[in-house]
């Protein structure tokens, strides 16, 4: 793994609800937040939700997806592959108070499924220093007339 892919996945590691977007059936973008439950090594995501779900609907027809995470000082878009996943093992491994919260009936409810989705790349900003540093960065622009220069940009295949 390069450093590159390696900071994209560190970043998401502290952002735990992100922007879940599905195509819809008529070609319409569709996002919700989702609570990502646990990002494998491999850049790998999943996600707890319900079967009957527009977003399992838009996978079925459509796989391919966008998620965005965001903080204060970081961004991070990615994109990849969906499937939903029957899986009670791995559903009883990342099963959490937040998503009884959504789904009450528990992991043995028939309607509640996996998705799971394998990156295939993604972009993330970065302000190492935070807001501090950032508006140091913008006055130094200002008074210099130079372009901001206090962001880490990076497009990554994964």
């Amino acid at each position: 793994m390069t450093d590159e892919q390696q900071k994209l996945l560190d970043l998401i590691d502290d952002l735990k609800i992100a922007m879940f977007t599905t195509v819809d059936i008529d070609g319409t973008l569709t996002s919700r937040p989702m609570a990502r439950q646990e990002i494998e090594p491999s850049a790998e995501l999943w996600f707890i939700t319900a079967r009957d779900s527009r977003q399992v609907a838009h996978i079925a027809a459509r796989p391919h997806v966008g998620i965005t995470f965001s903080s204060a000082d970081t961004w991070v878009s990615l994109n990849g592959t969906a499937r939903v996943v029957d899986d009670p093992a791995k559903l009883d491994e990342l099963w959490n108070t937040f998503a009884e919260a959504w789904m009450p009936e528990g992991p043995d409810d028939p309607n509640v499924v996996l998705i799971h989705v394998d990156l295939e790349g993604g972009e993330y900003w970065d302000t190492p220093g935070g807001r501090v540093a950032s508006l140091l960065s913008f006055a130094k622009a200002k008074v210099t007339g130079k372009p901001y220069e206090g962001a880490e940009n990076e497009r990554v295949d994964l």
